[in-house]
């Protein structure tokens, strides 16, 4: 593989229209830059006198707030807004699909309204605010070349824009590979080890070496590199570009883009596999941004189309290893075991089934409004063969 092929990929600037707003100077005119928000249909001036609630107040009447005070000042009144927003916020009652469904209504609604307050970006992706931080190589990597002319971008936008910067630099422990991965903005990053960890039990038990494999909704392509360093040769697939170019470079820093090989594609690469892997996204639901596309998948399509292509692109002998979280079953979204009654209907049975207790953080969030749910939580690998079918 060409290690200079994922420079190919070039993030294109979301402009999405035009936003027009007074200040003390006059009328100014900005294009909108947020790839998450909406364009708002109105703004106005905000700075360093406006307080939370006044702020609240505006955002909710659909004004989006041009912030031109102390970049530190602006972090502040967006943390106040966010601390206000949540005091607000009711205990929901009843039974776990009515408290998830709260939960995400609240999401978005907190998303909505804190996107609205925004900054102003000149070109060259120059903050020009007081003790505002250089955040060029951040807005680049998120968004691509700077506009040549002033842009507005939501304070909340440009935040993760800049953690994401740093976790591209800086990597992310993997434990099962006892190395870095380096996520790129908009790719969902392997903060949760219980896919890769059961994985890597999985290539243990049942060794991989030598065998030509899928890895379907790459992603950082961790799971084709816990693969390839127990000698698989992969095709890893992601239907965004940012994504395999993202696995690409992985590949690269850990010498392994020899055998992992990431391509875009809905799915499937050409051919048949030994053995195909895959955590696809597990809670049948709506995304609300691009992170949530590794989580959300709506009316459970994905993971239908995944389990129902199997028996066409497993070579024969062949097997899968499916890495799922059962919280959709614990909070009501999916008949309790609906993964194997999937399989089944493919023609398919569940052969193993390995399983890991949440690591991450939230799983231990008291004050989370799903934590009695979260911490029920347990992400299986399913290891899947073709049925054997009994003589007539």
């Amino acid at each position: 593989m060409n290690p200079n092929e994922d420079q190919r990929f070039r993030p294109s600037l979301p402009t999405s229209g035009e936003i027009a707003w007074h200040d003390a100077a006059g009328e100014r005119r900005a294009v909108w830059l947020s790839p998450t928000a909406p364009l708002p249909g109105r703004a106005g001036p905000a700075g360093d006198a406006t307080g939370a609630s006044a702020a609240l107040a505006r955002v909710r009447a659909g004004e989006a707030l041009v912030y031109a005070g102390d970049f530190q000042g602006g972090r502040q009144l967006l943390a106040a807004m966010r601390r206000r927003l949540a005091r607000g916020r009711r205990p929901v009652r009843g039974d776990p699909r009515a408290r998830y469904r709260a939960e995400r209504a609240r999401v978005a609604e907190e998303a909505r309204l804190l996107s609205r307050l925004v900054l102003p970006v000149d070109p060259g992706w120059r903050i020009p605010l007081r003790r505002a931080p250089d955040v060029a190589a951040a807005c680049e990597e998120a968004l691509g070349p700077s506009p040549d002319r002033p842009g507005l971008l939501p304070l909340r936008d440009l935040l993760g824009m800049i953690g994401a910067h740093e976790w591209r630099r800086r990597g992310v422990p993997v434990p099962a590979l006892g190395a870095r991965i380096h996520p790129w903005y908009g790719v969902y990053p392997p903060t949760r080890t219980e896919p890769s960890d059961l994985v890597a039990e999985a290539a243990e038990r049942w060794p991989v070496a030598g065998k030509r494999a899928f890895d379907v909704g790459t992603g950082t392509g961790v799971l084709a590199l816990v693969l390839a360093r127990r000698g698989a040769t992969v095709i890893a697939t992601d239907l965004d570009p940012r994504a395999v170019a993202c696995a690409r470079e992985n590949a690269e820093r850990l010498g392994l883009a020899e055998r992992v090989e990431a391509v875009e594609a809905d799915l499937w690469p050409p051919g048949r596999a030994d053995l195909v892997v895959s955590n696809p996204p597990w809670i049948p639901g709506e995304p609300h941004g691009p992170l949530d596309r590794a989580i959300f998948d709506p009316g459970g399509a994905t993971l239908g189309r995944l389990v129902g292509g199997l028996t066409e692109r497993l070579a024969p002998g062949g097997e899968a290893w499916i890495v799922i979280s059962d919280l959709a079953e614990i909070l009501g979204l999916r008949p309790e075991g609906h993964f194997p009654a999937l399989a089944a209907r493919a023609g398919l049975a569940v052969a193993d089934v390995l399983e890991a207790r949440p690591a991450h953080p939230r799983a231990r969030d008291e004050e989370d409004p799903l934590h009695p749910f979260r911490a029920r939580e347990r992400t299986r690998l399913f290891r899947i063969v073709q049925a054997t079918r009994p003589n007539p």
